[in-house]
């Protein structure tokens, strides 16, 4: 099954992790927590990228902490659930598309990325795509799951990933002519920084 149609049917089953329970919010953190948060340095003047934003959890964190945030995001019912989920904050863009294909007019300060990398093939086109976008000093923030598995199982479906290295990131990130800033680990999660 393609990605799009396993998140568009995760909103049809009503699983949005905006909503979580607090138990499940705190599972979350395992992967982006106020360690990632804090990694992305935001403040008022920043013009900052999420991809992958899916239902808005990680953007209701990030959109009160800078001048603007785009998100994007293949799934178009996943982005129809964040634009309700986001109606409140007046400086988000929501893009319903495929972040390597879409055709980005501006530049940004911060670009992140929380558990979606994985769900790319090609790694180094997607960081090389994101190195481009990225202002001079700009970052770009990567939770990469530490799980190594291909697959993700819901049961009643598969859905194909590809899990990367640490170590990979950042070699593909130096050759896309970004500097490995920080790297550390947190529950779930290797956290990577990068600087143009």
């Amino acid at each position: 099954m393609d990605t799009k149609t396993h998140y568009d049917l995760l909103i049809e089953e009503n699983n949005d992790p905006f909503h979580d329970p607090p138990v499940l919010q705190k599972y979350m953190e395992s992967w982006d927590g106020p360690a990632f948060l804090d990694m992305m340095e935001l403040d008022e003047s920043k013009a900052v990228l999420e991809i992958g934003v899916g239902t808005g959890r990680l953007a209701a964190k990030t959109a009160g902490r800078c001048r603007h945030l785009t998100g994007i995001d293949i799934s178009p019912k996943t982005i129809a659930r964040a634009r309700e989920n986001l109606r409140a904050y007046s400086n988000i863009t929501l893009i319903c598309d495929d972040f390597m294909v879409y055709p980005f007019t501006e530049t940004f300060d911060v670009i992140y990325s929380s558990l979606t990398m994985m769900h790319f093939e090609d790694k180094e086109q997607v960081i090389a795509k994101a190195a481009l976008l990225l202002n001079k000093n700009g970052l770009l923030c990567i939770s990469l799951d530490k799980n190594q598995s291909k697959w993700i199982n819901m049961g009643n479906r598969k859905i194909r990933i590809y899990p990367d290295t640490p170590e990979r990131t950042m070699m593909l990130a130096e050759q896309a002519g970004l500097i490995v800033h920080k790297m550390f680990e947190i529950g779930n999660a290797h956290l990577i920084r990068l600087m143009k």
